[in-house]
């Protein structure tokens, strides 16, 4: 079977994203290139003893257990599929548990830090466009494939929301406060068409935030970006390209949100991917309670 044919199945059956069917395609065909240097040729007839190689492999050559993890997913996903496709009889992924991950602390910047980036751009047509992307991607809290993938007509600045589509297809509208809604009508006014050029500016289907050449953003794009603002104002060390989603989910969580609402406007399937805000907020607890307990 060839590995555009499950690629196929995943945008037109599961309605799984552009860039989720790139990341897939990568997994699988690494680990096809691994099997033939085996000595197997085809994905359908790697064991269970071929899968805990790989993983050993990717061990051995300093790959992260969360790189392994997401890889052995995608493998995983792919011999589902051929045995749900009566492709295969016995999945070689079955009973391979995937490597434990030592939890990181969570990283996310200071309400006060936030601020300091949001402001960082200038009142350039640049500057402008910049400050609608930082804006609006710390009041939705959406991620940054969502952010660029944006158009015209998911945006309702009256009513401040937009509708985000998210991975399989799944729409969901999110609200925006009333700083991200300025920035996004001063960009929309003042900026965008500029970038757009000759373009059809006001076509609902055109993407929301675009670079100089009036083409939409990529994700590399937009990381530069981010980079360049943390740069400008001390946070470089700090920066990544989810530090404002993480951000918005532990702000929100500090300030009385609750798990369930959280999670729908995070766009998380699994609560359980939510419930990882709340440990900032233990943690904030405990130290309260050794600071001011007499007995602690």
């Amino acid at each position: 079977m060839e590995l555009n044919e499950f690629i196929d199945y995943l945008k037109q059956e599961k309605k799984t994203s552009e860039n989720t069917c790139e990341a897939y395609n990568r997994d699988l065909a690494a680990f096809e290139r691994f099997l033939y240097a085996r000595g197997i040729d085809t994905l359908e007839q790697a064991s269970n003893t071929d899968v805990v190689a790989y993983l050993m492999e990717l061990k051995n050559s300093g790959k992260s257990r969360a790189t392994a993890n997401r890889k052995l997913s995608s493998i995983r996903t792919f011999y589902k599929y051929l045995i749900k496709q009566g492709l295969i009889s016995v999945n070689p992924t079955e009973d391979i548990k995937s490597p434990k991950i030592e939890r990181k602390k969570l990283e996310y910047l200071t309400i006060e830090e936030v601020e300091e980036l949001l402001t960082a751009p200038d009142d350039s047509i640049k500057g402008i466009r910049d400050r609608a992307m930082l804006e609006v991607l710390y009041a939705t809290g959406i991620r940054v494939t969502e952010i660029i993938e944006l158009k015209m007509k998911d945006v309702n600045l009256r009513m401040g929301f937009i509708t985000c589509n998210g991975d399989h297809g799944r729409a969901r509208i999110v609200p925006m406060g009333t700083m991200a809604r300025k920035a996004l009508d001063n960009y929309i006014l003042n900026s965008r068409n500029f970038l757009m050029k000759d373009q059809d500016h006001e076509s609902p289907d055109s993407a929301l935030f675009v670079n100089y050449v009036g083409e939409p953003f990529s994700r590399q794009g937009f990381w530069k970006v981010l980079k360049q603002y943390g740069r400008k104002v001390g946070l470089e060390s700090k920066i990544t390209p989810h530090i404002l989603r993480t951000s918005f989910a532990v702000h929100m969580v500090q300030n009385g949100a609750d798990l369930k609402s959280l999670q729908e406007l995070m766009g998380h399937e699994d609560i359980m991917a939510t419930q990882i805000y709340l440990s900032v907020t233990k943690n904030r607890i405990k130290d309260v309670y050794d600071k001011t307990h007499p007995r602690a």
